[in-house]
């Protein structure tokens, strides 16, 4: 007897649409920080039931992208120095070892593609669209990295990403920046000559820059 595949939950594949779009959207920094959101205004957002979006924010309060205060609210996190100094020395600890890893496997398709992405940061930087700097900018991270071939590694390093992605956007959309990062020109230059120590001096420079900036 041939097994029948299960019928899609439509239940389950609700709760992930919400969990997937809802954690974009807080990494990007669409979200600002200690924005309340609601179980009912996720459900409209989204066109689902109460199930889906208690599920979604579940998990995103588990991994640290969302608040749950001990009242019940639900917000955006809203990050103390320490908490920024924390998450910033687990970028500077995660980070250049991902991208050493990824040095091997750093063929010239992977630097040209790199390279297109750093066009796009740039045409961000210039247009002072913050949430678009933003995934452009973990975008060049995230390609460089996936070459690296360590799953758990990269997973920490964007729950990392996630918990900073509304500070980041309150920080960028105040800053007047008119120039790219200027340490991914560097990573590039390792890359392309095949610097291990300088990539990861270039990355570890390239994910703390910010960190003066972002202490308030």
């Amino acid at each position: 007897m041939i097994p029948t595949s299960r019928p899609t939950d439509p239940s389950a594949a609700a709760h992930e649409r919400v969990y997937r779009t809802l954690r974009m959207q807080v990494m990007h920094g669409e979200i600002m920080p200690g924005a309340s959101l609601t179980l009912r205004g996720i459900g409209k957002q989204f066109d689902v039931s109460m199930t889906p979006a208690r599920e979604a924010v579940r998990r995103l309060v588990a991994e640290g992208a969302l608040f749950l205060s001990s009242s019940g609210r639900v917000s955006t996190p809203e990050l103390s120095n320490e908490r920024i100094e924390e998450l910033a020395a687990l970028r500077a600890m995660l980070e250049p070892e991902l991208a050493s890893r990824a040095l091997p496997r750093a063929h010239f398709a992977l630097i040209e593609r790199l390279e297109t992405i750093n066009q796009a940061v740039s045409q961000m930087v210039a247009r002072h669209d913050a949430i678009g700097y933003i995934r452009m900018n973990l975008e060049f991270h995230r390609t460089l990295y996936l070459r690296a071939q360590a799953p758990a590694m990269l997973m920490m390093t964007e729950t990392v990403w996630l918990q900073m992605g509304p500070t980041m956007r309150a920080l960028y959309g105040r800053l007047n920046r008119k120039e790219p990062p200027p340490h991914h020109r560097l990573i590039l230059s390792a890359l392309k000559a095949g610097d291990e120590p300088g990539l990861r001096l270039a990355v570890r420079a390239d994910v703390t820059q910010g960190l003066r900036l972002l202490r308030g």
